[in-house]
């Protein structure tokens, strides 16, 4: 099992901070640095800083959103990002979410897998370099009857397929991610939930005609390092509230629902209740101890090595960590507790 490092979101104070955590990961031998987008920094700027940084380490989009860009500005993006870097890049795609897509880039949330199926086979074809001609339900390329022609991109990536990843949750996006995609991006994976993603993204696989051999399964994990187990939990606790409580819509929150999905109704009517009611310390207060333990590393280097040990035994191939400290000393020693974890686990 590889090892990443995901730095969120750009802007948030800690920039200078994530060149070092990102400098550092790559000095320990990390697989991959993922860096995120909502409506603040977008990851692209981010990641060719990243890779301007580095030597080794793959940079990769968790996520691009998909409603922010046309499918061939991303196959563009990809394709410099991956020349500039010397191969070193990873494509993750997302959907986004209705308030996001509708509120922040005025594109319709309306046929969200149909539409990332499309825009997957259009970053295929234009990464071919063959020339683009594509007739679907959400893209026409060129547009009918006007001076538009078949063309094909100019630049020419490193490598003749860059990976693609999809971050999905719900089991209709899950089984199209194993059909389609080349890696699966999750949040909130429990090793002992596993069948709730694993089941649905086989099925996609099998759609195919593949397994799940060679595919990278890629949950983030966030990671708490301490001998106090309680008060690692209690550190995520608002993390958790904010996906579960108030990331999307009382009616389409993807995170609230996963919750449901893993047993937890009652906690997640009650954290989105307080949430969206903005009784912020109620909702962080409401996310079960347990919920919060079953999907994160905590603790000392050896319970975060059993733990590590269950998501290799459900099939985790890149387990990115998501640090959770706020200090750079904080981050720095969660990246290289997640080594001496791994090495420990015997997984290195």
């Amino acid at each position: 099992m590889r090892l990443g490092i995901n730095l969120g979101y750009w802007g948030l104070g800690m920039d200078a901070d994530n060149i070092a955590v990102a400098q550092e990961a790559d000095r320990l031998g990390y697989s991959v640095c993922w860096a995120a987008e909502a409506y603040g920094s977008d990851a692209a700027t981010v990641l060719s800083f990243v890779a301007a940084k580095t030597e080794r380490i793959d940079v990769g989009s968790a996520i691009f959103q998909i409603p922010a860009r046309t499918p061939a500005m991303t196959a563009m993006t990809a394709a410099t990002l991956d020349t500039l870097s010397g191969g070193r890049f990873r494509l993750g795609l997302g959907v986004s979410g209705p308030q996001v897509s509708e509120g922040w880039y005025g594109v319709k949330f309306d046929k969200p897998l149909a539409r990332t199926r499309e825009y997957v086979e259009i970053i295929r074809k234009a990464m071919s370099r063959e020339r683009l001609v594509h007739e679907g339900a959400h893209w026409t390329l060129p547009l009918p009857g006007g001076p538009g022609k078949p063309i094909k991109l100019t630049v020419h990536p490193v490598r003749e397929q860059i990976p693609l990843y999809i971050a999905a949750i719900g089991p209709k996006n899950l089984e199209l991610t194993g059909e389609i995609a080349d890696g699966w991006l999750g949040i909130f994976f429990s090793p002992e939930h596993s069948a709730l993603s694993l089941d649905a993204l086989t099925a996609g696989r099998a759609k195919a005609g593949k397994t799940l051999d060679g595919f990278d399964l890629c949950p983030t994990v966030n990671i708490a390092v301490g001998e106090d187990i309680k008060a690692g939990v209690d550190g995520l606790r608002s993390y958790a509230a904010l996906y579960i409580g108030g990331m999307g819509s009382k009616e389409k929150n993807f995170y609230n629902q996963l919750t449901r999905r893993m047993g937890y109704e009652q906690a997640a009517d009650e954290i989105q209740e307080k949430y969206l009611a903005k009784d912020y310390a109620g909702a962080a207060a409401a996310v079960p101890h347990d919920l919060i333990d079953a999907t994160s590393l905590i603790g000392d280097t050896a319970r975060i090595a059993d733990r590590m040990q269950a998501y290799a035994d459900a099939g985790v191939t890149t387990l990115t960590l998501a640090p959770s400290g706020f200090t750079l000393d904080d981050r720095i020693q969660s990246l290289r507790t997640g080594v001496e974890a791994l090495e420990r686990a015997g997984l290195a």
